[in-house]
């Protein structure tokens, strides 16, 4: 089935702001979980279908959505798409989606989803760099584990990867954000709650193949977890880009992460597509 309706939206802060960049709401249909999932897509003001731009996939976190999430909390978000030149997608990764594909629930397959029929979708209808090297995701707390967990399973598909106050050890954490209805009780089933967390994922890094960045306030209830993969990607001498500030689990912090990893990515952009 081909579902794609384009809802074109000028918002008025844009044009206040100086900023002219497009914004619109793409809406793709999941074989996999046989549904059709919105997303919202933001393109420079001067988009030309005869230039190929990196995009930057952003994912929400724990029962937020894709109209409700980055795009509707953080001002003037679409002033990168314009300072950068790149695209940016924010998929909807539904209330608990936790971005992989549930062990236990068939209809929860968020890993397929983005990764098999929404990247496509996108690099057929827009100007795209078709290639890792142009492609990066990032994400806050459900979303930033999901964008860390899907970057290095799909190291094909991503060369650079963020997370805000990322759930990036699910662990410690077994009764809440519906995990258990994603994974099974932690009792029940410990082997899911071992593989679909990310501290545990690093063996799965090749050499130099993934540019990561990512930070965590330091009265966040992730801060510690965050501190522990930090810790781990410099025992087994993983390059990255670890921040802290002080700050919590809140869109404030999240708002001006955004603004360290937007120059982190497009600087990664500008060495890989020279």
């Amino acid at each position: 089935m081909k579902h794609r309706i384009i809802l074109t939206l000028f918002l008025l802060g844009m044009i206040l702001n100086g900023f002219a960049a497009k914004v619109d709401t793409i809406r793709v249909y999941s074989n996999a979980m046989r549904k059709t999932i919105p997303a919202v897509v933001v393109t420079p003001d001067n988009y030309k279908v005869s230039k190929a731009l990196p995009v930057v996939y952003i994912l929400h976190g724990y029962s937020d959505s894709y109209s409700n999430g980055w795009i509707g909390k953080v001002k003037n978000i679409q002033q990168y798409a314009d300072q950068y030149q790149i695209m940016m997608v924010m998929p909807d990764g539904g209330f608990s989606s936790w971005y992989f594909d549930s062990p236990v629930d068939s209809s929860m397959r968020y890993e397929t989803y983005i990764c098999k029929e929404l990247i496509p979708f996108v690099d057929k209808s827009f100007a795209t760099i078709k290639s890792h090297t142009g492609r990066a995701i990032t994400g806050n707390s459900m979303g930033g584990h999901g964008a860390l967990y899907l970057s290095i399973l799909h190291q094909d598909l991503f060369g650079a990867a963020g997370s805000t106050s990322g759930g990036v050890d699910i662990r410690p954490f077994p009764g809440n954000w519906d995990l258990s209805k994603r994974l099974g009780t932690i009792e029940n089933h410990p082997d899911n709650w071992e593989k679909f967390t990310v501290t545990n994922m690093t063996n799965l890094l090749k050499k130099d193949s993934l540019a990561i960045i990512f930070d965590c306030g330091s009265s966040d209830f992730f801060y510690k977890v965050n501190c522990e993969f930090h810790q781990k990607l410099l025992d087994q001498n993983i390059p990255h880009d670890f921040i802290s500030h002080p700050g919590g689990h809140n869109w404030e912090y999240w708002a001006n992460a955004l603004q360290y990893q937007m120059v982190f990515f497009n600087s990664f952009f500008k060495t890989r597509n020279k």
